[in-house]
């Protein structure tokens, strides 16, 4: 059985929050996006700890689209060595159209679409394979694979480094 716990609501407990739940011996930690960038408290937990899973139970996707979502994820997956869980969330429309200005539509097929954009992503960073995803709701493609930090491969399933 795993115990996990939650992050409160601020970044800067993130690295006490961490490094005193790891201590206490739980498995993983979660965060949110409710006030801030789950990323960045997941980041600063990552450096805090060793052991312990960190997760975002909530990463916004349609407040951002497939590539940006893969970098930040693969910068905090590098940082922990494979620790990230990467939970992602649509929101309701009012939001993401009102508060982050982006486009709605379909929201099951999109967000399917948005997780497979991002395996395409770093299929191509761990292949160098040129990166030529067309969907529905969202194009990627590029001549060169960019290559992510001071890394050859990503740490994501199927990687070298997973």
């Amino acid at each position: 059985m795993k115990i996990d716990a939650l992050f409160s609501a601020t970044v800067p407990d993130s690295r006490t929050e961490a490094a005193n739940a790891e201590a206490a011996g739980y498995h993983g930690i979660w965060t949110s996006e409710t006030k801030h960038d789950p990323f960045v408290a997941v980041a600063l937990a990552a450096i805090a700890s060793n052991r312990i899973e960190l997760g975002t139970s909530l990463v916004i996707a349609f407040a951002r689209n497939p590539m940006s979502t893969a970098v930040q994820a693969n910068d905090v997956q590098l940082l922990s060595n494979g620790r990230l869980l990467l939970g992602l969330g649509s929101q309701i429309k009012p939001h993401i159209t009102r508060r982050f200005s982006m486009p709605w539509s379909h929201p099951a097929p999109r967000m399917r679409e948005f997780i497979l954009a991002m395996r395409a992503i770093w299929d191509c960073w761990n292949t160098e394979r040129k990166l030529d995803f067309r969907g529905d709701f969202y194009t990627h493609s590029s001549t060169r694979a960019p290559i992510p930090t001071d890394h050859r491969r990503c740490c994501w399933p199927g990687s070298a480094r997973s």
